[in-house]
């Protein structure tokens, strides 16, 4: 069952409170129920603020049953949560409806927000490029200098732009609309295009589309591209188009297809007719750490083969490295490169091209987004070992300057302002769970006191001791300051029949329990004894918990 939408927090979560799972039967339900009004009855406390405070826990559990008991309720809390049991939650359906109607009646709703959206989404798409002519920092000559008094300043310059942009225009929930466009300029002279592309989903196998472009450099454009899978394992793709200009027109037609080999490969064979033409056969294998691609093109004007390989770093950055080597008619290039995210939103790569007759160039691309930045730099037309080693070292020498004195510094303060807002946010909410809290520890000392006696006579199951928080177990935190509770008591006053079952879900809307360290990660740590035997547990906030367990016996010695 799918978590209420706009969910409450975690502490007012009714099954947590309940301790039971969002699939309970309506049985599981009244006897986790009938548990926690023995423990918080007003009744069974004779000091007067014990019994106010008990009567508070008490209706705040009876709530938490009515609403879950209640097919019609429990709907509507598992849609929308708590504020879906207001007033104006209440309105969105009628109350006669039927949980299965209410559910189609939300879906209803969900897809009409979804149209709504649809409608305000452009999905816009952008790359800028700025092509670099840095030869002067290796090519010059020596005698160009010799009447130069000093020397002087290698000439730098910017030689090409490239800017291109698209947006989307759903137009209805099959049919969508992209309008792209594009400058370019070299050395002095350039133009642009616009294109207008209509593509429509003709079923869940496939799809069409046409276009439409003009521009200044090649004239009108008109295509037509197609797709569909012919199998579970294979589909094709198959496109055929005219360019006019003032030489004439000049049709082309291209048709790939491709196939699973198995669950991680892909082979590609592709047909491509025109002012290029070639076929292509390909081999792609994507694993969760390596990305490897064989290619093999004959055509003209180009024939090569061509080999690349990429490795992923299991790291939170998502760090990649690549190398590859292209040979052919050409010539022959090898490239090598790495590429990191940055921040949640941000990606940046480099990459070093040496090749014959090219000379080597750096590749640096920023993605943000859906925007593309690149920065080609050309620094040489000759193999010059210094220009590989600076084009190497320099780029990773300029990210981890960067990296460490203004990216890692500001991404820290970032999430420390973030935090703070939270906690500031919840503090009033918090300070009033953190009594709650206290109040269920103190009503549940008699009770727990039993449940000991009960466990102690069979040798069953002791909590000795249980916190629940954020644990620094890493030597290279250790300046950071540990945030636990003690939750030993309620842990020990949900033991029944020597076993302790927590569902999953976050601990902190557990009976005597609250969040200690808002918007960090916690854990729940148990040393508990059963059959005399020590045992002990570290388990995730929102993990399932199910002792005594063998797994968590202690040896002897420790």
């Amino acid at each position: 069952m799918a978590a209420p939408l706009d969910a409450d927090s975690d502490a007012d979560d009714f099954y947590s409170l309940l301790n039971v799972r969002r699939e309970a039967t309506q049985e599981e339900l009244k006897a986790s129920y009938r548990r926690l009004c023995m423990l918080y009855h007003p009744d069974k406390h004779r000091d007067p603020e014990l019994k106010r405070q008990a009567e508070q826990l008490f209706n705040l559990v009876h709530q938490a049953y009515e609403v879950l008991n209640d097919p019609q309720s429990r709907a509507i809390y598992d849609l929308f949560g708590k504020r879906g049991l207001e007033v104006e939650g209440w309105e969105i359906v009628e109350r006669k409806k039927t949980p299965a109607e209410i559910r189609e009646e939300y879906e209803r709703l969900q897809r009409e927000r979804d149209e709504r959206r649809l409608q305000q989404r452009t999905n816009p798409k952008g790359t800028i490029s700025v092509g670099v002519d840095a030869t002067d920092l290796f090519d010059r000559c020596e005698e160009d200098y010799e009447d130069t008094p000093g020397g002087r300043l290698p000439h730098v310059e910017i030689n090409r732009m490239h800017i291109s942009q698209s947006i989307e225009a759903p137009l209805t929930a099959k049919d969508t609309a992209v309008l792209s466009g594009s400058l370019s300029t070299h050395n002095g002279s350039g133009g642009g295009n616009i294109n207008l592309c209509l593509k429509r989903v003709t079923s869940t196998r496939g799809w069409g589309e046409l276009e439409f472009g003009a521009g200044d450099i090649r004239g009108p454009l008109f295509g037509m591209k197609v797709f569909r899978n012919l199998t579970p394992r294979c589909f094709m793709t198959a496109q055929c188009g005219l360019q006019f200009s003032t030489r004439g027109v000049r049709p082309n037609a291209s048709t790939m297809m491709a196939r699973h080999l198995d669950q991680n490969t892909m082979g590609y064979l592709q047909w491509r007719w025109g002012s290029q033409s070639a076929m292509t056969t390909s081999v792609v294998r994507d694993t969760k750490t390596s990305h490897f691609t064989l290619a093999l093109q004959l055509g003209v004007p180009h024939s090569y083969l061509m080999m690349s390989y990429q490795y992923k770093f299991q790291d939170e950055d998502q760090t990649k490295i690549k190398a590859s080597l292209k040979t052919g008619f050409f010539g022959t290039v090898v490239e090598y490169g790495a590429e990191r995210k940055i921040s949640q939103h941000s990606v940046l790569a480099a990459t070093v091209s040496i090749g014959v007759p090219q000379g080597v160039s750096l590749k640096l691309r920023l993605n943000r987004a859906s925007q593309t930045y690149l920065f080609p730099v050309h620094l040489t037309d000759q193999l010059l070992p210094s220009a590989a080693f600076y084009a190497t070292a320099g780029p990773l020498l300029i990210y981890l300057a960067v990296q460490k004195l203004i990216v890692t510094p500001y991404v820290r303060t970032q999430k420390e302002q973030e935090l703070k807002k939270r906690r500031e946010d919840s503090a009033t909410d918090i300070a009033k769970k953190k009594q709650e809290a206290e109040t269920s520890v103190l009503l549940m000392q008699e009770s727990v006191r039993r449940i000991i006696e009960a466990e102690e006579s069979k040798m069953g199951l002791i909590i000795l001791n249980a916190w629940y928080g954020k644990f620094v177990m890493d030597s290279s935190r250790k300046n950071e300051r540990a945030k636990v509770i003690d939750v030993t008591v309620p842990l020990q006053c949900l033991v029944k029949d020597s076993k302790l079952i927590l569902t999953e879900a976050a601990k902190a809307g557990l009976p005597g329990f609250y969040d200690p360290c808002v918007g960090e990660e916690k854990s729940l740590k148990l040393l508990y004894q059963f059959r005399g035997v020590m045992h002990q547990v570290l388990s995730g906030d929102t993990e399932a918990l199910r002792i005594p367990k063998q797994s968590h016996r202690l040896d002897s010695d420790t």
